[in-house]
C-alpha cells in the first residue's frame, strides 16, 4: 500500500465522525456491510471506486474529498512529477487486491465533478472479476498495453490508442488483458 492510500480510510472515518454518522447509518445509506465500512476506514480493504462513490454520497461530499482535495480556485496544472503521489484501489478481483494504481490529475481542483486519473494496471492472471456500477460516466483512453472491459454482458479489448466512453450505471469492470499490464487515462464523471 502506498503512503497516500492510507489517507483515504482515515479521511472517511474523520468525515463520518465529524458529521456524527454511525456505522449503522452508513450501512443503510450505502448498502455496504458494517464490516466493509470498518475495513475501509481502517485501511484493511482497498475499495474500488463504486463503494467510494457510495460512501461519498452517504457523507454528502464529493469523491475528490477523499483524494486529497483542496481549495484551489481556477485552473489547476498537474506537473508530471506531481503524479508520483498515488492511490491504490482494489478493482474487486477476488485475489489481486492492489493491481491498479491511480494518479490523480486534478487533486487540487475544488468543486470538480470529473475525476481524471492516469492509472497503472499491473499484470494479473485473474479472470474472476466482480462487476460494479455507480452513477455517472467514464472515459478511458489506453496509453500503453492492452485493457479488457466488461460492460454488462459484453467484453471489449482495447489497445494503445483505443478509447471507450460509457455510462457507469451499467455493471462494468476495467482490467488488464490476461497477463498484461497497461496504462490508461481515465476520466470519471460523477454527478453531485
Amino acid at each position: 500500500m502506498t503512503e497516500n492510500s492510507t489517507v483515504v480510510g482515515s479521511k472517511i472515518r474523520s468525515i463520518r465522525e465529524t458529521k456524527n454518522i454511525s456505522i449503522e447509518e452508513m450501512t443503510e445509506r450505502t448498502g455496504l456491510s458494517a464490516d466493509q465500512i470498518t475495513s475501509i476506514e481502517n485501511d484493511q480493504f482497498l475499495p474500488s471506486l463504486g463503494p467510494l462513490i457510495k460512501i461519498a454520497r452517504a457523507l454528502g461530499v464529493r469523491l475528490g474529498t477523499f483524494l486529497d482535495d483542496n481549495d484551489e480556485l481556477g485552473p489547476v496544472v498537474c506537473r508530471a512529477e506531481e503524479r508520483d503521489s498515488s492511490l491504490s484501489f482494489s478493482n474487486d478481483a477476488s485475489e489481486a487486491r492492489k493491481n491498479m494504481v491511480y494518479h490523480s490529475l486534478a487533486k487540487k481542483k475544488m468543486g470538480r465533478h470529473m475525476e481524471p486519473f492516469i492509472i497503472d494496471i499491473q499484470p494479473s492472471e485473474e479472470k474472476d472479476f466482480k462487476l460494479s456500477a455507480h452513477e455517472g460516466e467514464e472515459f478511458i483512453y489506453v496509453m500503453s498495453g492492452e485493457v479488457e472491459i466488461a460492460y454488462g454482458k459484453t467484453h471489449y479489448t482495447l489497445r494503445e490508442g483505443d478509447s471507450i466512453f460509457y455510462d457507469s450505471i451499467v455493471n462494468h469492470h476495467v482490467h488488464g488483458a490476461t497477463g498484461k499490464g497497461a496504462q490508461i487515462l481515465a476520466v470519471v464523471y460523477i454527478p453531485f
